[in-house]
């Protein structure tokens, strides 16, 4: 079953979207998706979706804590199996960036083997990262420290950055 619910948050209200993951009780929630308004590629409530913001109290308290300044990692269960198998590679990859600080999408492609024009496919893959914010593709800059694309807009991703001490926001 899909669940979903929405958190407010400094950039906005964020979609999360879940399922029912294995967990100790049984009550689990894997999320497949975090969405921000008006991102490109964002998630949209479907017909037999079911709101369940309970389900999600734990993801949105980490998320608060987060845009606190108060977390710099998250203990989410994410779902499996989503995107293709380079995707899942260069998302791995996303989420071993360290909180407050930056890589080159020429760095990504290095990690997961991917050279030379394989950089235009890392930045693609990162693009269709699914989980904004928790799997941080917004710590993924230019070669030259310039901001470059993010499918919720560079406002916000300049926001988070300067959240985490990686840039000084003007």
């Amino acid at each position: 079953m899909t669940m979903y619910a929405t958190v407010d948050s400094p950039l906005g209200e964020l979609l999360l979207v879940g399922e029912q993951a294995a967990g100790p009780a049984g009550d689990a929630v894997a999320l497949v998706s975090l969405s921000l308004p008006g991102q490109k590629g964002a998630a949209v409530v479907q017909d037999g979706w079911s709101r369940e913001p309970g389900a999600f109290a734990g993801i949105a308290a980490q998320l608060r804590e987060y845009f606190e300044g108060r977390r710099t990692r998250f203990d989410i269960v994410l779902a499996d199996g989503r995107g293709t198998a380079f995707q899942r590679r260069v998302w791995a990859a996303l989420d071993d960036v360290p909180y407050g600080e930056t890589v080159s999408y020429g760095q990504i492609a290095e990690r997961v083997g991917a050279s030379g024009a394989g950089v235009r496919a890392v930045g693609t893959a990162i693009g269709r990262n699914p989980l904004l914010v928790v799997r941080p593709c917004h710590r993924v800059i230019g070669a030259d420290g310039a901001l470059r694309g993010y499918a919720g807009g560079l406002e916000r991703k300049e926001r988070l950055l300067g959240l985490e001490g990686a840039l000084t926001v003007s």
